[in-house]
């Protein structure tokens, strides 16, 4: 899909939420320049590239990891989790955390120590 396409299909999500943040000068000039040869808006611009920089990162084993333990760790939710890494790794991931329970560590421990 090309990153016009992207931009026009953006606009049909119903929920959205208002942000402002500050930004380099030159990497606004970019997204507005861009914007214009697209004959789009910067917000359609920027919210492309950060729906593709959240795509890509979802699938770094690494960045993986650190959500994975996010959500161990009880910082971020279920939902949130498979908004980040998509349904079927997400289950993986509660089971994964079902079987890291307290008492699930306490039972392999007592084995380790019985050996």
């Amino acid at each position: 899909m090309t990153l016009y396409s992207q931009c026009t299909h953006m606009s049909s999500e119903s929920k959205k939420k208002r942000v402002q943040f500050r930004a380099p000068r030159g990497l606004v000039n970019r997204a507005d320049a861009l914007a214009a040869v697209f004959e789009t808006d910067r917000t359609d611009i920027l919210i492309s590239a950060l729906r593709d920089y959240l795509r890509e990162a979802a699938h770094s084993d690494e960045v993986k990891q650190e959500i994975a333990e996010a959500y161990y760790d009880d910082d971020i939710t279920f939902e949130e989790l498979k908004d980040l890494v998509g349904h079927e790794e997400a289950a993986n991931f509660r089971l994964l955390k079902e079987q890291l329970t307290d008492e699930f560590v306490d039972e392999v421990a007592e084995e380790l120590t019985d050996s």
